[in-house]
This record gives C-alpha cells, sequence and structure tokens, in this order.
C-alpha cells in the first residue's frame, strides 16, 4: 500500500495537536514534516506546542517554525479566548528537550517538494501563510503539490465575524494565493468540522484506550470543550483539525461538494468571507471540494483507531 505522504503546516492548537498525533502514526500516512504558523497563538507558542506534543508522543519529523505574520495584514490575531495563554492550555508537558528543525518553515516546504516525484499533499490546518509564501517564492512548487487538505473557512456562518472563520480572516491574502493556485483544494469548513462535537462520552470513550496518547487526548479536550461551550455554547468542542486527516485515512468518511470558491480580501465588512458557490451561480468550474457531511461514528472511529496506535 502507497502511503500518502503529507507536510502538515499548523498552528497548535488544541485540534492541530489532535491531527498531529493521528497524522504521525497511521499506516496510511507518511508524515514528512510539520511547519508552524502563528495563528491559534504567536509563532514562538505554536512552534513550541507542536515540539512539545512531537516530544510527548515520540514522533520523530523535523518541526520548522515558519511564518510569525500575515502576508498583507498588519496586525496578527490569535485565538487566546478558545486556546488559552499558552495555545495549549490543559495537557502539562515534561521539560521540552525536542529542537526546532534550523530551517524555516517555508523553506522546508519549498525543498520538500522540489525534491519529490509530486506525490506530498500539503495539510494545512492554520492560516495559509506558509503554504501561500513558498508559492510566491518558488513557483515552480506549484505543480509538485499533489492536492492541498485545508481546514479553514466556511459556506455558510463564520466565527471570527459573521462573514469569516478565523484560519482565512487572518490570512486572507494568503488564502487568495492557495484558492487561486490552480492546484486541487479540499476544504474542511465550519459547515463540516462543526459537526464533528467532541461531547463528554466521546472524551470518556477514548481516555478509557488508556495510552498515553488517549491521556493527552483526553486532556486537550477537556479544556477545549469548556472554552467552546464558553465562548459559542457548544455541548462539544468541534475538532476541526483532525477531519483533514479523518479524509485522508478514509474518504469515505467525509461528503464533499464541487464548488467554485473565492476569497473575499476587499470588502471591510466580509474580509476573510469564502464565497463557495454552493448552487453554481456563476457557472464557474470548480476549484475546491467542500465538506457538506460528515459520517459521525466512521470519523470517531478513526480517531479512535489512530489513538490505539501509541504504545
Amino acid at each position: 500500500m502507497d502511503r500518502i505522504k503529507i507536510i502538515l503546516d499548523c498552528d497548535p492548537g488544541h485540534d492541530d495537536a489532535v491531527a498531529i498525533m493521528m497524522a504521525a502514526k497511521h499506516p496510511k500516512i507518511e508524515l514528512l514534516g510539520i511547519t508552524t504558523v502563528a495563528g491559534n497563538q504567536t509563532l514562538d507558542k505554536t512552534s513550541v506546542n507542536a515540539l512539545n506534543v512531537c516530544q510527548y508522543l515520540g514522533v520523530d519529523v523535523p518541526v520548522c517554525a515558519g511564518c510569525s505574520v500575515p502576508m498583507v495584514r498588519a496586525k496578527q490575531i490569535i485565538a487566546d479566548d478558545i486556546h488559552g495563554v499558552t495555545g495549549l492550555d490543559g495537557p502539562v508537558f515534561e521539560p521540552l528537550t525536542k529542537k526546532l528543525d534550523p530551517r524555516h518553515g517555508v523553506d522546508f516546504i519549498i525543498e520538500t517538494l522540489m525534491a519529490s516525484d509530486g506525490d506530498i499533499t500539503l495539510v494545512p490546518t492554520g492560516p495559509l501563510t506558509n503554504i501561500a509564501m513558498a508559492m510566491r517564492m518558488e513557483p515552480r512548487i506549484i505543480d509538485k503539490i499533489k492536492e492541498i487538505v485545508l481546514m479553514g473557512g466556511a459556506y455558510q456562518l463564520g466565527n471570527v465575524t459573521p462573514a469569516a472563520e478565523f484560519n482565512i480572516v487572518a490570512d486572507a491574502e494568503a488564502a487568495y494565493v492557495v484558492f487561486t493556485s490552480g492546484r486541487p483544494i479540499v476544504m474542511m469548513g465550519l459547515d463540516l468540522t462543526r459537526q464533528a462535537l467532541c461531547y463528554p462520552e466521546i472524551i470518556d470513550r477514548m481516555e478509557k484506550v488508556d495510552n498515553k496518547a488517549a491521556h493527552l487526548f483526553a486532556d486537550l479536550m477537556r479544556f477545549f470543550s469548556a472554552t467552546q461551550k464558553k465562548v459559542f455554547g457548544w455541548a462539544g468542542g468541534p475538532l476541526h483539525d483532525p477531519t483533514c486527516i479523518a479524509y485522508l485515512i478514509d474518504p469515505s468518511c467525509i461528503e464533499t461538494k464541487p464548488m467554485y470558491t473565492e476569497i473575499e480580501i476587499r470588502s471591510e465588512k466580509c474580509y476573510g468571507r469564502t464565497l463557495c458557490d454552493y448552487f453554481n451561480t456563476t457557472k464557474k468550474e470548480p476549484n475546491s471540494q467542500v465538506g457538506v457531511k460528515l459520517d459521525k461514528e466512521k470519523f470517531w472511529n478513526i480517531v479512535e483507531e489512530c489513538i490505539r496506535l501509541y504504545n
């Protein structure tokens, strides 16, 4: 069986941490490296969080820090109301000994893609700054990208503004670059990820696996679910980013719909909106497969399967 080669570009983040957990051990996936970006917290914090998760789980892949600010916007936004002061509040980790790879995250993406046979999938689960910067710095990588499976956007309701989702509004110009790149895109937006609510019974189910991954999952999700309930009123935190990994492991767990998606970068009130042409009113060729329906039973079975791979 050919494993799916991926670069996971993330901003840990509780749900990013679970995505790392799932991608690192599953036999269908070959995790080539992790690049970090400013998003849920500042770059220094998201990078430390990625290192802590990898060290705790024994994940031996390069972790490269990428961009600390958006491509154009003067101010970075963070999600400390959801992810806490560290960006990964809840778990307590041992002193950190794992080091960052000295390469810049954008350089790692470029070098890895240029040396590839065009068989690498990019999996961005944070703002798209690193991916867009790599495309701008070395346009030859674009044809080398097999597919981009990303978490971001919404065809209905945003979560930072009424119009926009966090990852896109954090760097909409970067998202514009990615969505106009011509590469195949699978978009896991809020419409899909809000179906992956991690209710208390799910946390209990995973914790009963009783290994280090299970305990980390429980510590992450108890904090994450509490802040989600406080901010949005959810009974469980939506496990946004892991939907990308679950889709790669078993695409049948997520129903997608082809849509032409544009990124709004000029509107004051709707900046960062993903304009997904659900009904094909523009008659434009679709440039993205947009997640619309989650098979919840399959999804949570995949999450548990991944957790059970750890000793």
